[in-house]
This record gives C-alpha cells, structure tokens and sequence, in this order.
C-alpha cells in the first residue's frame, strides 16, 4: 500500500482515474500509533483506534484487513459489498474485546472513508461515503472545503441542539467523547452519503489529530496549491499537524478523482431502497435527518 499513488479502474462505458495520497504519523505525544489507513482503488479509508489497553491499534488493523478480504482490489464494489465489509468490522472489533480486572474492556474504532461503487438498477456509478465516529470526510471542490459527514461525539450533539457554540465545543471536557464507534455495540449504525461520480472530484479523509490540530481555512490553503495532482498533500497535511502540537496520532487520505467520457447514467442519484435494511438516520446539513445524504 503506497503513501502515493494512481489507479485506474474500469467501469462499463467509461475510466476512473483515481490518485491517492496517504500518510500517518504516531504524533508527538502519543508512543504508539492507533490510527491506520487504507488507499487501495475502490476503497479508502481511515481508522482511529481506542482503548489502549483494549488494543486500539489492533481495532483499526482488523478494519483494514476485514475490507481487504471483502472488497476486490481494481474494481468497482457495490453499496451491499461496502455495508457487508462495515458490519464484518464491527464484529471483528468485537471479538478483540479482552476481559479487564473491572469487567469487559470493549476495544473499538473509528471509521471514516468512500469506495467506488456500481449503484445498480441503472443508477452507474457513485462514490458510497460511510462514516461512524468523529474522524472527518471533507469534499473539495477547487474553491470550497466542506465537511461531508457530521461527527458523531458529545460535544457534537450539543452544538446540534444549539446549547454549545463550535469554539466552546473545542474547549469542552468531553470533546474526546464520541457516540457511535466500530465495535461499541453488537449493530453498528453508519452515516452513509451517495455522490455521483462525474468530472474531477477531490475527498479529505482524515483522523482528529488532523482537524483538532489545523483549521478548515488552512487545511483549504494546503488544497488550493493542489496543482492537479494528490501527490504530497497527505503529508503537507500531517506535517502541519505535527507542527501545531500533534498530540494526538494524525492520519490523512487525499482521494483525487478524474472519469473519463463518464455515462449519463453516473450522474443520476441513487434510490434509497438499497439501504431500507439499514437502521440508519445520517443528520442532513440542515438538520433534518434522512437515510441517505446525497
């Protein structure tokens, strides 16, 4: 799995060119790395592991490989193939759970990342964004960053219900807090967002000791000296998390997307009957609530 790197992968009447650009780092604080990353075409992702003692580090690692067993490398996966590999982490991570002198020490994860998928049923071919935990999927768009998912943390939920400002939620005490991770319980119940795949498309994927470290305004300026590439921008990211404090471990995936002589159909959204099984209420930007996010 290289730091950098392109793929192409063949869809039915068109190519997607996708360049990637990945790196973590331990951090400045912290002696051993939680965080992992996967950047192998369909899939990217990142895993921010907790528990210590519970082997945080082990929680992400299970992610990882549990996509890989699931998803093919080269080719495009479907939405039903990306739930299976989730829910297949979320028991993976379970049975890593050791029993502590003070009962069950739940070993567990963040996840956080998007895979390109056929959609079916004519819909062709979309980027399947999933997140559960506060690690942060952001979409660029040359001029705008913008965080696509919406942390699932405590503090989170206070600024939702308009009892915390975002700069106070910096500073709270339970801003580590998060609500849903992969292996807390026995269903896990992901965000999930469907974005056609059509032109130039650009995906931050990133571990809280990226955005607790560096502002949205500069992680942006970082990306505005994007040259049409991904190459590097990982680790210009990381790098200035380091320096700013890095005391947490920092992972970052850039995702860089190019389809060629894309089909009509690819830009068509989705049906969200796809999803019905799945228990899942991902919050819309405003504030509404939706089985998927478009």
């Amino acid at each position: 799995m290289s730091p950098d790197g392109e793929d192409v992968v063949a869809l039915e009447q068109a190519s997607a060119v996708i360049a990637h650009s990945a790196r973590t780092d331990v951090g400045r604080v912290r002696s051993v790395n939680e965080d992992a990353f996967l950047a192998e075409a369909p899939v990217y992702l990142v895993a921010d592991g907790m528990g210590g003692h519970a082997r945080g580090d082990a929680a992400s690692r299970a992610v990882v490989e549990t996509f890989r067993r699931h998803l093919a490398v080269g080719s495009p996966s479907t939405p039903e193939q990306v739930l299976d590999a989730i829910h297949s982490s979320n028991e993976a991570v379970r049975a890593l759970s050791d029993e502590g002198d003070e009962g069950t020490a739940v070993a567990g994860t963040t996840l956080t990342g998007v895979a390109l998928v056929d959609a079916g049923d004519g819909a062709g071919f979309h980027w399947l964004a999933f997140n559960v935990g506060d690690s942060r999927i952001y979409t660029w768009d040359g001029r705008t960053l913008r965080q696509l998912s919406v942390d699932h943390s405590a503090v989170q939920e206070l600024v939702d219900a308009g009892l915390l400002s975002p700069e106070d939620a910096e500073r709270h005490p339970d801003r580590n807090v998060i609500t849903r991770a992969i292996g807390a319980d026995d269903v896990v119940e992901p965000d999930l967002w469907l974005i056609p795949a059509s032109g130039r498309q650009v995906f931050l994927l990133c571990s809280d000791g990226l955005s607790k470290e560096v502002d949205d305004e500069t992680i942006a300026r970082v990306l505005t000296g994007d040259t049409g590439h991904a190459a590097g921008l990982a680790g210009e990211l990381v790098d200035l998390a380091l320096e700013h404090g890095g005391r947490d471990n920092v992972s970052v995936v850039v995702v860089e997307s190019a389809l060629a002589a894309p089909d009509d159909a690819s830009t068509r959204d989705r049906p969200a009957e796809v999803f019905a099984s799945e228990d899942t209420t991902p919050r819309r930007e405003d504030g509404a609530h939706g089985d998927v996010h478009d």
